[in-house]
């Protein structure tokens, strides 16, 4: 990796599925910081016209495609969470476009710093490509009862989300930093501020927040 120095620092923020990184990243972007959101840029590459798209339904067939000629992520994301070896295509077809999107963009932006959203962040072991690795927690019965809340999923279906995804231990252990999600959405700004100010400064604290 290059020196921090030689362009703007990278966070990799990482969470669990439903623990508030939307959130978070959209306090620090309130803040003039640069936000690259791999979600985001998923959606990019695969936009209608693109040669991605094309190649995924040449792939996955009909069922992957809205009779608007657009993805169906949803169809896509059941698709692949059934299939382990599906999923694993998916992601080689998508990362290398995702990969070259992403460093466009950063190249791009300005700042002392830029955030990188990247929820699959300890599941492709990508924690050395950032020079700080954020992660915003919460425990995993209100993680789940989020899920469940937002995207109207059975106890099965969330639960099989959650599991789907690296465990919150393994998060934890790979945090340079950390934002604790557990109350109010108002208790995650002193949180983002805090750590704006350090990654501004380049000078971090001795001792981050413990998870509960």
């Amino acid at each position: 990796m290059n020196s921090p120095l030689a362009r703007p620092r990278r966070v990799g923020l990482t969470g669990g599925i439903a623990s508030g990184k939307s959130t978070v990243s959209d306090l620090f972007a309130a803040m003039g910081v640069a936000v690259l959101d791999m979600d985001v840029i998923a959606r990019e590459v695969v936009a209608p016209g693109t040669a991605l798209l094309a190649q995924l339904f040449d792939r996955f067939g009909p069922r992957v495609r809205r009779p608007d000629g657009d993805l169906d992520r949803s169809a896509l994301r059941r698709l692949v969470f059934e299939d382990i070896s599906l999923r694993r295509e998916l992601e080689a077809m998508l990362h290398p476009a995702i990969a070259a999107r992403t460093e466009l963009l950063a190249a791009q932006a300005s700042g002392p710093y830029q955030v990188h959203v990247v929820p699959l962040l300890v599941e492709t072991h990508a924690a050395g490509r950032y020079d700080r690795v954020l992660v915003v927690d919460c425990p995993e019965s209100l993680q789940w009862a989020r899920l469940r809340a937002r995207d109207g999923l059975t106890e099965a279906e969330a639960r099989a989300m959650i599991e789907a995804q690296a465990s919150r231990a393994a998060r934890l252990a790979a945090a340079d930093d950390l934002i604790v999600n557990d109350r109010e959405p108002a208790a995650l700004g002193p949180q983002v501020a805090a750590l704006h100010r350090q990654y501004v400064t380049g000078v971090y604290a001795r001792v981050r927040p413990q998870a509960q």
